[in-house]
């Protein structure tokens, strides 16, 4: 089962409110941007074939009417709507989320693939495009053409892809909000990380994070028999 977590916040930006105007209630922007979050449930059971919740995280500037509408919405879809309310009220804030997973992970499911292993690797990525994001292709562009190349040489054609993109979009830019469609996605780097075992596909203007030096902070960190935390900064 899937877990698919959103924000009354981020429908609401998605159907075009600014952040500083986020906690006014805004039942027509989040309507706007409802079609975001119902391409995610489709795809999670239409394209996966697990089923899913949708877990809100509440803030305290949700009203009533927007949890409403938002609930409304997946239930049109068959799936239901579970309010996380965690960071207010701890463990008691998630018995609904926790209570609707066991009962969907007791359910059967036809989970299936996005695209079968033994496909190239531009397919593979048409394929994640175009099922997953509803664009129209991948296309590969500066260094990526040659890696593709070499990384099927070289053995790891077969490989799953991990794609690398803005969060914030199905597409590689950021400002495309809500649920596009037919756009291109441009793959400017191939990288096989051989011991995970997958190829990622690095997208649009997205950046990798630095690697970790010889002796990682993590090394200094330690708790001494009191409970106290020494080494963090």
């Amino acid at each position: 089962a899937v877990v698919i977590v959103a924000t009354a916040r981020a429908l609401k930006h998605h159907g075009g409110v600014a952040k500083p105007d986020l906690n006014n209630e805004n039942l027509e922007a989040l309507e706007k941007g409802m079609p975001n979050l119902l391409r995610h449930v489709e795809n999670v059971t239409k394209v996966y074939g697990l089923p899913c919740v949708v877990a809100i995280n509440r803030f305290p500037t949700d009203t009533e009417a927007e949890l409403t509408l938002i609930r409304s919405k997946c239930k049109e879809l068959g799936v239901e709507v579970a309010l996380s309310e965690v960071w207010a009220k701890g463990g008691a804030g998630a018995v609904e989320l926790a209570e609707e997973v066991v009962r969907l992970c007791e359910a059967p499911n036809n989970f299936s693939y996005v695209y079968d292993a033994e496909l190239s690797i531009k397919e593979k990525l048409n394929a994640i495009v175009q099922r997953v994001y509803h664009g129209s292709r991948a296309v590969l562009t500066g260094p990526a053409v040659k890696q593709a190349q070499q990384l099927e040489q070289l053995g790891f054609g077969n490989l799953p892809i991990c794609m690398a993109k803005t969060q914030y979009s199905f597409t590689d830019d950021a400002k495309s909000l809500g649920a596009p469609e037919g756009f291109e996605i441009a793959v400017k780097n191939l990288k096989v990380s051989a011991g995970a075992g997958f190829i990622v596909a690095l997208t649009g203007d997205v950046m990798t994070m630095p690697g970790l030096p010889k002796k990682p902070s993590s090394e200094n960190i330690d708790v001494d028999e009191n409970g106290r935390i020494s080494g963090l900064f």
